[in-house]
């Protein structure tokens, strides 16, 4: 059986991975102004971004996910006649309409794939499951490291499915970001008031960088940790001792708002690497995609891995 697998820009993994493992994109469009900047993974342009004038107003970007009609017609057009089972991995739906427009699309092409696939030379069945990865960026990114490595072990349909989705409820992300007032325009121009304009200036005159938890769809500051390396070296520093103690599915994904350098020049960053290598656990890097970086800022760290309910610090 032909097996796909569909992720959406914000997934943070590198594009030469999603070529590598035939990984499907569902692009997001980012708008500044009435500029409108496609995001295919496309780590050269991300950082030609950050570097042009157009970062200068990346808070008062609007994101725009492919419609239901628009993934609609990527099946129609293409999915449908090279695999016979998709798996479509989104963004959490708490954050994103793309998981219900990607239900949507599904239910629409029930009745419209068969002419098609016929056409093609294919009388069997397809199948799509879309499964909500209950995250954000690198945390995204491990659910959709464990789907290839699932289809490439020869696991079943139903295996991957019930797999996918038990891991997808298990993914911790984690996220630092440099700067407060930044998010605190983003979220103002977004309607969240989650982040506040005196918690903003405070934590800035104070250097204080709150650690994020993305966990089953659901944000949430779990520490508030004087100066940026302070703060990434902590959690660097945290996420070796869950590497340590056992891991969910053998994979820990970074994503970083600048280039990559930057990243493993970060305080705790190599110790990390160093841990997982000696625990068999893959560590893959990645530019964050440009939807992360107009939501969360430059030089934000996301960090994902699949673990049992624990305790930041524990």
């Amino acid at each position: 059986m032909r097996i796909g697998i569909v992720v959406d820009s914000a997934c943070d993994l590198p594009a030469g991975y999603l070529q590598h493992n035939n990984v499907v994109l569902l692009p997001i469009t980012v708008r500044i102004g009435e500029t409108l900047l496609p995001d295919n993974r496309d780590e050269a342009a991300t950082l030609a971004f950050l570097q042009g004038p157009l970062s200068d107003q990346s808070a008062e970007a609007e994101t725009i996910p492919y419609s239901a009609e628009q993934i609609r017609e990527l099946f129609l057009s293409r999915l449908v006649t090279d695999f016979d089972q998709v798996f479509c991995l989104t963004i959490t739906r708490t954050r994103s309409p793309l998981h219900d427009n990607a239900v949507q699309a599904g239910y629409s092409i029930l009745n419209e794939y068969k002419p098609v696939r016929q056409a093609a030379g294919y009388n069997s069945p397809f199948s799509l499951r879309v499964i909500d990865t209950q995250n954000l960026f690198a945390a995204q990114a491990v659910s959709a490291v464990e789907a290839v490595r699932l289809r490439d072990s020869g696991a079943t349909v139903p295996q991957m499915r019930e797999r996918l989705e038990h891991v997808a409820s298990n993914v911790h992300g984690y996220m630092v970001t440099r700067d407060l007032y930044y998010m605190r325009a983003r979220a103002r121009h977004k309607g969240d008031r989650s982040v506040g304009l005196f918690s903003a200036a405070l934590g800035s005159a104070l250097d204080i960088k709150p650690v994020l938890h993305g966990y089953r769809g659901n944000t949430e500051p779990v520490a508030k940790i004087k100066g940026f390396d302070n703060a990434v070296q902590t959690l660097f520093g945290f996420v070796g001792k869950r590497v340590a103690a056992g891991l969910m599915t053998p994979v820990v994904c970074v994503s970083y708002g600048g280039p990559l350098d930057e990243l493993r020049a970060l305080p705790g960053y190599a110790q990390l690497r160093q841990t997982c290598d000696s625990h068999g656990v893959q560590l893959t890097e990645a530019v964050m995609s440009l939807t992360g970086m107009v939501n969360v800022g430059k030089g934000a760290v996301t960090i994902g891995f699949a673990d049992g309910p624990h305790s930041f610090g524990s």
